[in-house]
């Protein structure tokens, strides 16, 4: 059995858009936003997971004795802190992962409002002709 058929005239993509300059720009620009939200997204879900590992670290640290030296680990290093002192530098750490979760959040939304009015503009235009969806 064969799956061909002709299509109908109305389901027959409309080529008499033509594509300018400013539209071409308007979808060069779509797709780098897009692309930036995608990287925006991985690395708000690594800090997501980084976050919570603190979190649970810094659960651990309240329960050990404060005469306790620590392991902590600062880059590629490892330092020998008390157990006060490596508490107060988790939640600084904690603080700082807080706060980049709160700008790359707000840079996320930026990046999808603008997809948003390109996909309005791009639609009216091309309507069916063109996918800006994933």
């Amino acid at each position: 059995m064969s799956n061909f058929r002709m299509l109908a005239e109305e389901e027959e993509s409309d080529d008499a858009a033509e594509v300018t300059w400013e539209d071409q720009e308007r979808i060069n620009t779509f797709s780098k936003l897009n692309t930036r939200l995608r990287g925006i997204e991985d690395r708000l879900e690594a800090l997501k997971q980084e976050k919570e590992a603190l979190d649970d670290l810094a659960t651990e640290l309240e329960l050990t004795d404060e005469d306790n030296i620590v392991l902590y680990k600062i880059g590629d290093a490892f330092l020998h802190l008390p157990q006060p002192l490596a508490l107060s530098r988790l939640e600084k750490d904690n603080d700082d992962i807080s706060a980049q979760l709160v700008a790359l959040s707000a840079t996320a939304e930026e990046c999808d409002k603008g997809m948003k009015a390109l996909k309005v503009v791009l639609y009216a235009k091309f309507g069916r002709a063109i996918n800006l969806d994933e």
